[in-house]
């Protein structure tokens, strides 16, 4: 589905990115690599194979937007170095000329030198790009420009015929604030507490719904 959202045409793709055409840019959030990983070594059974099925996932918008850089709105990883990040730099090798951006998010909490061997550019706090600012979780003061957020992981309920009712995750807008959904198909969803004129648009196995 694409939107528009002062005055920038934006794709909100069900593989829970979205792609700023006059950018190229590929955006993201909550990608949360590491993660499984991290509580596998904690007793807790998780599947193993998270990290690289959302990658694939990854890899497949890439094939289909051609975005030139990949902007991640935090929590790229989740932990410490761990078998996880090393699947994650040989992803890495396979696209040597799109450059990364992650804004760092509570998350993130590699070393300097980590972010520079995988060739990720890391912006501490927010990045601004008019009429854009990409940061993790929504500022406190509102200004000119437009915030894309994540660390929530929002999600919205469908209510159906007999009562039926499903979960999915969504991308919000609101008036001075979207929030994307987590990418790692490995986290939760929260409600979001939305003002009149609010925007949510779920995800569902087909395709982008405005509900």
């Amino acid at each position: 589905m694409t939107i528009k959202c002062k005055g920038e045409s934006l794709i909100l793709d069900k593989d829970r990115a979205i792609y700023w055409e006059s950018k190229q840019m590929l955006i993201i959030s909550d990608l949360h690599i590491g993660k499984a990983t991290h509580f596998r070594k904690a007793g807790i059974q998780v599947p193993s194979t998270i990290a690289e099925t959302d990658l694939s996932r990854l890899s497949q918008l890439i094939l289909k937007f051609r975005p030139k850089i990949l902007l991640v709105t935090g929590d790229m990883f989740h932990s410490h170095m761990n078998s996880e990040v090393e699947t994650f730099s040989s992803w890495r090798s396979l696209y040597p000329d799109m450059k990364i951006i992650l804004i760092r998010g509570n998350h993130d909490i590699l070393g300097p030198s980590d972010y520079h061997a995988l060739s990720i550019e890391v912006y501490q706090k927010e990045m601004l790009c008019f009429p854009f600012r990409f940061i993790h979780d929504q500022p406190q003061a509102n200004d000119d420009y437009f915030n894309i957020t994540g660390h929530i992981h929002p999600g919205v309920t469908i209510y159906g015929r007999a009562r039926q009712r499903l979960r999915f995750p969504c991308f919000y807008f609101g008036r001075t604030c979207a929030i994307l959904p987590a990418f790692s198909a490995f986290t939760g969803l929260s409600k979001i507490n939305a003002a009149e004129g609010d925007q949510f648009y779920a995800i569902t196995p087909d395709k982008v719904v405005q509900v």
